[in-house]
């Protein structure tokens, strides 16, 4: 027999029956809409966890306690650190950086906590990327803060009269001393909640001063031209006795203990595998319920002459149709799904990984589904069209 024939057979076998043929796609829909949108917003969250270091990427190099497991892990060094990393050779610039958890009060007695960030006070390295009212160099005002535009609006909120946000020309205190916003900036969402706030190091210092004698963070470091990032890693290391480490792998180790201590890589694996297992089950149920109600046309084609491997062709393209359409309307789904996401302020990103991953998953499904309906079908007896 013609294999265009029997194939398109196989199409219309498929079609007739538009129950089960809707009942198919919309199950590999659902398992490629849950599998791409659930991995899309791990990506998210990863991506999140090291916003603060991206925004703050103009050092090649960290210098850290070896104990520091996140960005937001506040570890103090000595601040003769940041002299000893100036004289080492290779290092262009080396400068002081504070970041610790703070507590603040607004004037009608609210209190919050907030991550309290200190810049070189001659150069203000590490600023944030993008200022949206006032200039950096406002920071030089006395008690002068920087707060960021787009959490001020949900983080940020001033009882006078009905709620606001805090806004440039508020005053408030952070640790008992004033605090005046002088601008605000934008960047990127972060996976910590409480809110950023700038303000040059030695205020920083003076804001959070609570007994310690070191309250240094980090050091941050740009390597002069030509010089080698490895070779004065290792000798930052041996003169510090402490971490250098490059924006990249500072993100990554943030990122793995993140996902690692709480628990959301165990949830959304789970989610992700739990899409995969719905589709296959339905997919595998609803195409093996077709198989045996289209039992008696595969016996036909037995008794024609249509041999094993014709027929699993029939099945495998039959499978292909809806695993095609189902596998682009679920990943468009989950793409339009999180474009709004994305846009109320939640972690999404979908790189061209988690599609191909996604492809991958529902080829698999559609294997499983295929499996089960093959064998019932080669096992099928031509006789049986004749029965009944």
């Amino acid at each position: 027999m013609n294999p265009f024939i029997v194939y398109a057979i196989a199409l219309k076998m498929l079609l007739g029956d538009r129950l089960k043929y809707f009942g198919l796609i919309a199950g590999i829909a659902f398992a490629a809409m849950l599998i791409s949108q659930q991995a899309a917003i791990l990506v998210g969250f990863t991506k999140q966890t090291g916003s603060f270091i991206r925004d703050t990427a103009q050092a090649d190099l960290w210098i850290m306690d070896p104990q520091v497991r996140f960005s937001q892990d506040h570890i103090p060094l000595r601040e003769m650190m940041v002299h000893l990393v100036r004289g080492t050779p290779g290092v262009a610039w080396a400068v002081p950086l504070y970041q610790g958890f703070v507590r603040a009060k607004m004037p009608d007695g609210t209190n919050f906590t907030l991550i309290l960030v200190g810049l070189d006070d001659a150069s203000l390295t590490g600023a944030p990327p993008l200022m949206v009212e006032g200039q950096l160099t406002d920071l030089r005002r006395d008690r002068a803060v920087l707060i960021d535009a787009g959490t001020s609006a949900k983080k940020l909120l001033m009882k006078n009269g009905g709620k606001r946000p805090m806004q440039v020309g508020d005053s408030f205190s952070i640790m008992d001393h004033d605090a005046f916003i002088v601008g605000s900036y934008r960047s990127r969402t972060s996976f910590f909640w409480e809110p950023v706030l700038y303000t040059t190091y030695s205020r920083a210092l003076g804001f959070a001063a609570g007994g310690e004698r070191n309250m240094l963070s980090y050091v941050m470091v740009k390597l002069a031209p030509g010089a080698d990032l490895e070779q004065t890693r290792q000798l930052l290391q041996q003169r510090t006795g402490l971490l250098a480490r490059s924006n990249p792998e500072f993100i990554r180790i943030t990122a793995d203990y993140i996902l690692n201590e709480t628990g959301i890589l165990m949830n959304f694996g789970f989610a992700v595998l739990l899409g995969f297992a719905i589709g296959a089950l339905v997919a595998g149920q609803t195409f093996y319920n077709f198989t045996l109600d289209n039992l008696r046309h595969y016996g036909t084609l037995k008794a024609m002459g249509v041999g094993n491997r014709t027929l699993a062709a029939m099945l495998f393209l039959q499978v292909g149709v809806v695993s095609v359409l189902g596998y682009g309307i679920g990943v468009g789904m989950g793409a339009a799904l999180g474009l709004w996401m994305s846009s109320a302020g939640l972690a999404f990103s979908m790189p061209w990984q988690i599609p191909a991953v996604t492809a991958g998953a529902i080829v698999l499904v559609s294997l499983i589904a295929s499996w089960f309906s093959l064998r019932r079908v080669f096992a099928l007896e031509p006789a049986v069209v004749f029965k009944g």
